[in-house]
């Protein structure tokens, strides 16, 4: 169990170790006390243009192609109550908590840097919503990744007035009766504040740090288990000397290098191989692992790098800045996802990838010609079908992330009248790393079973004494397999340990240094 950690957010300063903490678990926030003048003083901006009457976009004026319609100052909180009902219109099933807590407070980070115009009192609404647990119930479906993530922020907003349903402890409420329960005020929005909360890229990028600290794991795991089954199948360890992989130069590929050293190191299957072994190199999947994961890692951590800027960004429309003593708002782009949908597609590359170089080693150690394990890892085989489908599986996985990896940057589809007419497609190309991860961690899992199987097949010869540890653990909830039994139970058991980053926590000390 993660214990929660306490976060004072500051605004524009988060660390990707906040991010990851706050996915994994609720933990109580607090804002700067220093963000409170900044707020209030753009707020305070807000008020004056309506005092003067002046035109401003967003603020007294209809959106999108009706930005040309001025609003009676009389209007302008029913124009925020509607813009919400109105773009309230996502579809499909709801983002998991961990998504939501990411959304709540990368939108609280942004909204409180001062640009966007906000009362204190939304901020702190929102700090409220996410302090008593209750999330947004938010579609997962409904948007382009431009003029920010509309419909998805606009689920979010609803909480806040009181309208539609919440989820508190993994249930469905009204939200009117968890914000009563809470001693939560329903709000009702002021000029510009409606267009603040539902303008701005949190839905994409908190969907795309999901994927992002999902593909951290996999990598881990898969490096673990792609070590396992080199011992399994008495593959050398020779291709992972560093002089090799010095002269390349590649970062990810000398780092992944020198942690399969460390992994395999002192393995007893090793040194009954060193000497009269006729196999002169062994199959990419086993000798090229640094080269794969490293190229991995390496995009793995640019993707971070993106998406920490994101987190921290401003991205709603308009924007207010000081001009000398006057406040003045300009129109920008800065809801246009590309950064994301361009960060979300590279990590489905790396998943993608982790995921297929590890089928290929399932394939390798239930081959019995390249293995020397007997046939399909199981004692008595013909009786015995042992892991014969579930290569299968691997095999069917895998293939369906070459699909899921076609980059949804590439594609765009003009929306409000040929308005917002190039769109980047970040929702849906980050929302889909999910199933491209699950997908990925069934075939880890698979792979993890299999590498394990084939070491329990040289006994009493023992592995490393990091991979004798990672055997251990998986051992305590997988036996041995000695012939066929309802096999899926495993698989979801291994999947689990990939999915909680078990398999890296059993050799912590290895990736310390792993992601920025």
């Amino acid at each position: 169990m993660i214990e929660a950690m306490n976060l004072t957010l500051k605004p524009g300063a988060m660390t990707l170790s906040e991010l990851r903490a706050v996915w994994t678990a609720a933990a109580p926030l607090t804002l700067a006390a220093e963000a409170y003048p900044v707020i209030e003083a753009a707020a305070a901006a807000v008020q004056a243009i309506v005092a003067k009457g002046d035109a401003a976009y967003g603020i007294n004026t209809g959106f999108g192609l009706l930005a040309k319609t001025r609003i009676p100052d009389e209007k302008l909180e029913q124009l925020q109550r509607n813009l919400i009902l109105s773009h309230s219109v996502g579809t499909g099933e709801l983002m998991s908590d961990a998504v939501c807590r990411l959304i709540l407070l990368m939108k609280i980070g942004s909204l409180a840097r001062g640009y966007s115009g906000v009362r204190p009192l939304i901020v702190n609404t929102l700090i409220a919503l996410y302090n008593a647990g209750i999330m947004p119930a938010i579609p997962a479906k409904g948007s382009v990744g431009a003029s920010g993530d509309l419909a998805p922020l606009s689920h979010m907003t609803l909480a806040m007035l009181g309208v539609g349903q919440v989820r508190v402890n993994g249930v469905l409420m009204d939200a009117v009766d968890a914000l009563k329960a809470a001693n939560i005020e329903p709000v009702v929005l002021a000029a510009k504040e409606g267009l603040a909360l539902i303008n701005g890229t949190q839905v994409s990028t908190a969907l795309a740090l999901h994927g992002l600290f999902m593909a951290e794991r996999l990598l881990e795991a898969g490096m673990v288990s792609g070590a396992l089954s080199l011992d399994a199948a008495k593959g050398s360890d020779s291709p992972f000397d560093a002089r090799v992989h010095e002269v390349r130069g590649q970062p990810g590929q000398i780092a992944a290098a020198a942690i399969y050293r460390k992994l395999v190191s002192d393995s007893a299957i090793r040194a009954s191989h060193l000497v009269g072994d006729e196999r002169v190199q062994d199959p990419y999947c086993l000798r090229c692992q640094p080269q794969v994961m490293g190229a991995c890692w390496d995009i793995i951590n640019n993707a971070a790098r993106t998406l920490l800027i994101e987190a921290n960004a401003v991205t709603d429309n308009p924007l207010l800045f000081k001009d000398g003593e006057l406040s003045v708002v300009v129109s920008g782009g800065n809801f246009h996802a590309e950064p994301v949908a361009f960060a979300a597609d590279t990590l489905a590359l790396a998943i993608a990838e982790i995921g297929s170089i590890s089928e290929r080693r399932v394939s390798l150690l239930i081959d019995a010609t390249l293995s020397g394990l007997p046939p399909f890892l199981v004692r008595d085989p013909g009786v015995n079908s042992g892991f014969m489908i579930a290569h299968v599986t691997a095999a069917a996985l895998a293939s369906e992330n070459k699909s899921l990896a076609h980059p949804g940057s590439v594609d765009t589809i003009p929306t409000s009248a040929n308005q917002e007419d190039h769109v980047s497609m970040a929702t849906y190309a980050a929302r889909r790393l999910d199933d491209m991860a699950q997908n990925t961690a069934v075939i880890i899992g698979i792979e993890l079973l299999a590498a394990a199987q084939g070491i329990d097949f040289h006994r009493p010869l023992k592995t490393s004494p990091h991979l004798e540890h990672v055997h251990e653990q998986l051992r305590q909830k997988v036996p041995f397999y000695e012939e066929d039994r309802f096999f899926a139970p495993d698989i979801e058991a291994a999947k689990g340990m990939v999915m909680r980053g078990e398999l890296s926590a059993s050799c912590k000390e290895l990736f310390t240094s792993l992601h920025p």
